[in-house]
Formats: C-alpha cells, sequence, structure tokens
C-alpha cells in the first residue's frame, strides 16, 4: 500500500482515537444518517421502472402468466386486483413474445379468427352465431384500444331475415364500457364509440347503440343516442342556455351581480309526417284533351195509350212529330305540381322554455330591466308564439353566502399554504440534519486532526528541550596506537570549536523538526546578542 494512504488512514486512527465518548457517539450518528440517505438514494435510482405487460386479465390467464414469470426469474407486480401485471420495461416485449407464443392470454373473444375453427359440417345455425361472435369480439378489441378504456364488450341483436318488409326489424347493439382509473369518457368518445358500432352492422342506425358504463351511467340509449334520455336533454340545454345568458349579463352587470334560472319542457316523443301539397302552375298547357260530340235527328213515333180500367191500352191519338238530340262533352288533364314531404321529427323538440334573471339592485345602475329582458330574449332564443317567457327582477342580494364562501375559499387556500409550508419545513429539516451531521463529522475530524498537530509539537518541543538539557557526552580515551606514529592531538571536547559545532548540529535539527520554532530561536538569540 502507497506511504500516502498508510500515512492517511493513521491520521483518521489518531483522530478518531483522540475523541470523547459523547464525540464519537455523534460521529456514529451522522456517519449511520449519511449513510442512510446514500443508501435510499441508491435504491431509488436503482430501482427498475415497471410498465404493464397485460391489462383485464381473467384469473386464469394472470396465473398462468404469473408462472411463466417465475420461471423466467422477472419481477413483477399485481395491480387492479390482479387484472393487471407490471414487469420491468426492458423485459415487456420479451415476456408479451413469450406469452404470446404460449397461447396467453387465452380468455379473449378471439374474433374473427373463430370462423377458423369452424368444420365444413357446421350448420347455418352455428355459422350464423360464430358469425356474430366474431363480429363482437373484433368491435370489442376495437373499441378496447381507445384512450382510457380498459375493456369492452359488445352484444349484438341481430334479427332474423324476413320477406315481410313490414314486420323488418332494425339491429341493435350493446356496449359496455370500463374504463381506467379517473378516466371519464368525454361526448366525443361515447359519439365515436356508437358511430363505430353502427357503421359496422349492415342497417344500424346511431340511435340503435346503447354505451353502458362501469359505474351503470347510461352514455347513450337506444332510440335517443349519445345525448341520453330526455332528462339529461333538458338538463344539457338548460345548461347551454344559462352559460350563453351569464356570459352576457357578467360582462353587462359585472360578475357575482346576476344569477339566471332556465326551464324548458322537451317532448319525449317521435315522430314522421308525410304532407302532399299541389299547385296549379299558371299558364301551363294542358297534358291532354278530348273532344266528344254527339248529334241525332228523326221523326218521333205514334203516342202510347194508357192503360182502361180492364188493363187495356186506350191509344190516346197519333201523333207525328220531327226530333233531334245534340251531345258535347270536353276533357281536359292540366298539369298540377305535387310535393311529398316526409320529415322524422325526434325526440327532444322544445315545447317551452322559461328564463328568469335577478339583477342585484345595489350593484347594477344605469341598466333597466326593459333591456335586460331585450337582451336575455335575444340570447336565449325567446320565441312568445311558442308560450315562451322571460322574467327580469331587480332584488338584494344576500351576502352571507358570499361571505361564508370567501371565508372557506380563505381556509382552503390557508390550509393549502400551510401544507405546502410543513413540506418545505420537514424537507428542510431532513437536508439540515443531514447537512449538520456531515458538518459535525468534518469539524469533529479537524479537531482530531489539531489535537494531534497540538500533541505532535509539543513531544518534538520536550524533545528539543530534552535535549538542550542533557549534557555533552563525554570524549573516550583514544586507544594507543599499535604502531608507533605521531598523531595529532584531539580536539578538547570543552573547547569552544566543538561548543559551536555542537550547537550548529542542535539547530540544523531543530530547523528538521519545526522549522517556525527553529526562526523564533534564531531570533530570540539575535534579540539577546543586540541587547548585549
Amino acid at each position: 500500500m502507497p506511504q500516502q494512504v498508510t500515512s492517511f488512514f493513521r491520521r483518521i486512527g489518531d483522530t478518531i482515537r483522540g475523541f470523547s465518548f459523547a464525540q464519537r457517539t455523534i460521529a456514529i450518528i451522522g456517519v449511520v444518517v449519511v449513510a442512510l440517505g446514500i443508501t435510499g438514494l441508491t435504491m431509488w435510482a436503482t430501482q427498475p421502472q415497471y410498465t404493464p405487460l397485460f391489462s383485464g386479465l381473467a384469473a386464469s390467464d394472470a396465473s398462468s402468466i404469473v408462472d411463466q414469470l417465475k420461471t423466467d426469474n422477472v419481477p413483477y407486480q399485481l395491480t387492479d386486483g390482479g387484472g393487471t401485471i407490471l414487469v420491468p420495461q426492458e423485459k415487456v416485449y420479451d415476456e408479451r413474445l413469450k406469452a404470446a407464443s404460449a397461447g396467453l392470454p387465452s380468455s379473449n373473444t378471439g374474433g374473427y379468427s373463430l370462423l377458423d375453427k369452424m368444420g365444413v359440417t357446421s350448420s347455418e345455425f352455428q355459422q350464423s352465431v360464430t358469425y356474430k361472435r366474431a363480429m363482437e369480439g373484433e368491435l370489442g378489441s376495437t373499441i378496447g384500444a381507445m384512450k382510457g378504456v380498459k375493456a369492452a364488450s359488445v352484444r349484438l341483436a341481430i334479427p332474423q331475415d324476413t320477406v315481410f318488409v313490414s314486420e323488418k326489424k332494425d339491429p341493435t347493439a350493446s356496449v359496455f364500457v370500463e374504463t381506467q382509473n379517473g378516466v371519464t369518457l368525454s361526448g366525443d368518445q361515447v359519439q365515436a364509440i356508437v358511430h363505430l358500432t353502427s357503421a359496422a352492422i349492415t342497417g344500424m342506425q346511431p340511435t340503435d347503440v346503447a354505451v353502458i358504463d362501469s359505474s351503470g351511467t347510461v352514455l347513450s340509449a337506444v332510440g335517443t343516442g349519445a345525448t341520453g334520455g330526455a332528462d339529461k336533454q333538458a338538463s344539457d340545454y338548460e345548461t347551454r342556455v344559462r352559460g350563453a345568458v351569464q356570459d352576457m349579463l357578467d360582462k353587462v352587470v359585472g360578475p357575482g351581480n346576476a344569477t339566471v334560472v332556465v326551464a324548458a319542457d322537451l317532448s319525449n316523443e317521435t315522430a314522421q309526417r308525410n304532407t302532399e301539397s299541389y299547385t296549379s302552375p299558371t299558364n301551363a298547357p294542358s297534358l291532354s284533351e278530348s273532344n266528344t260530340k254527339e248529334t241525332y235527328t228523326g221523326t218521333g213515333g205514334s203516342a202510347a195509350g194508357v192503360l182502361g180500367p180492364d188493363n187495356i191500352a186506350v191509344p190516346n191519338g197519333t201523333g207525328n212529330g220531327n226530333g233531334s238530340f245534340n251531345s258535347e262533352s270536353t276533357t281536359k288533364d292540366n298539369a298540377v305540381d305535387k310535393v311529398t314531404e316526409t320529415r322524422t321529427i325526434p325526440a327532444g323538440s322544445i315545447n317551452r322554455q322559461t328564463v328568469s334573471v335577478a339583477l342585484n339592485k345595489d350593484a347594477v345602475s344605469g341598466v333597466s330591466s326593459a333591456e335586460i329582458t331585450n337582451l336575455v330574449n335575444a340570447a336565449a332564443g325567446i320565441n312568445t308564439a311558442r308560450g315562451d317567457s322571460v322574467s327580469v327582477e331587480m332584488v338584494n342580494f344576500s351576502k352571507a353566502g358570499a361571505t361564508e364562501a370567501a371565508k372557506a375559499l380563505q381556509q382552503a387556500k390557508d390550509a393549502a399554504t400551510a401544507d405546502q409550508l410543513n413540506g418545505i419545513i420537514r424537507t428542510s429539516i431532513i437536508a439540515a440534519s443531514i447537512l449538520a451531521a456531515a458538518i459535525i463529522v468534518f469539524a469533529l475530524f479537524r479537531r482530531g486532526r489539531r489535537r494531534a498537530a497540538e500533541q505532535a509539537e509539543l513531544e518534538a518541543d520536550a524533545d528539543t528541550i530534552a535535549l538542550e538539557a542533557a549534557p555533552f557526552p563525554i570524549a573516550l580515551e583514544p586507544a594507543a596506537p599499535t604502531i608507533p606514529m605521531q598523531l595529532d592531538p584531539l580536539p578538547d571536547p570543552s573547547g569552544p570549536e566543538m561548543e559551536a559545532d555542537r550547537r550548529r548540529a542542535e539547530i540544523e535539527a531543530l530547523a528538521e523538526r519545526d522549522p517556525q520554532k527553529t526562526a523564533e530561536f534564531l531570533r530570540s538569540l539575535m534579540d539577546d546578542r543586540a541587547g548585549v
């Protein structure tokens, strides 16, 4: 291991050994908090992102797919009561292909694939039922692919063909739609489901399709279409008219100074009217004309007698005369315009509507009731011949409800602000705790290092003082030479030269250990020498 790493760990160990019991406890808590925070962040960052593998599964299919995932050691999660299986995003397509190769999910309507399983010995009834099931499956799969739709089921009622045209009935369809959590189908989506179903079946009209959601709400009824029943039609019409009139009055008298109520009476009956009208064109030639003329001329016969009492004809006398007969007739076929009109009157026509408008007397000024009435008549489409009426009154508005509403709104706003502040404080406390623990650990580490440095400095000073106070070692007597030769005399240890060398060596050793102390020592010697 490198020397730098070894010295670093040694310094850390010396610092920790220099901690007191309280300091060690705080350091351990700080390290644990930091470790937990790093561990939680790592687990959150490395957690795989789950994606739906299949939704709306039957219990048997869900069990088979879970067994397959366990065999492949793929982690999974179950939601929606076991109907939806979630797997990591990178495993979705592989597991779908494996499930498809195993024939999963198997609980489905089949669609047109049902026709592939029919044999040549199938009866006409079996063929008809299988074809209807195939159509239902295809429509259910198509509707289930719409956004927000979890599952869809279609049931078709197709009457048998008959040679009697008057007894022929139109086909109908029932569509059950299960939406995803928190999703409500819009009017456009319901219209799309209705028209998609009606266009797939020959002879089916959009009004022949019923759509019901999972909560039992009728989104489209047979005979009325996607707009719902008569009550819903009346409610939608009233809401539309009230919104138009309210928007206009808010701009005229100011928001909150007018309230509008609309009551509409809609017809629930449907009818079909046939009308034929004839008109005579002006200066139009006759289509055909025929003239007949008869003329007869001749002599008249004798006059006939009368019966007598015995039933015997008694001559009345003789007479001779000339007779003539003339007859003339003319027949003309004139051109006549004929118009045949067939009208279908749907349910929902307006029988009568009334509009009531209340204005705040204290806030409205410069506007008369007549002007408001004229505006409302035009905005609501009032027809007096139909019996419609408009009522406009200037009244004093009660402020109690507005005060309570403002108070409730302020309380809700304060609660939301408090929740937001609490969240910020909670997050800040957690962040501050982690930061404080890190600062404490860093401060204790620096303090330990400083103490270790001070201890080392004190030990160095003690060594220096001991070195200065220790007597100079006594020089040994030189050994007698083995051969006679003339040697130079040894220097005297107590002489000034040896003393200077010793001082110089001590100063060099001190300078190597502590340059700052050496500088201070030399400065003090210079000051002493200057004072002398």
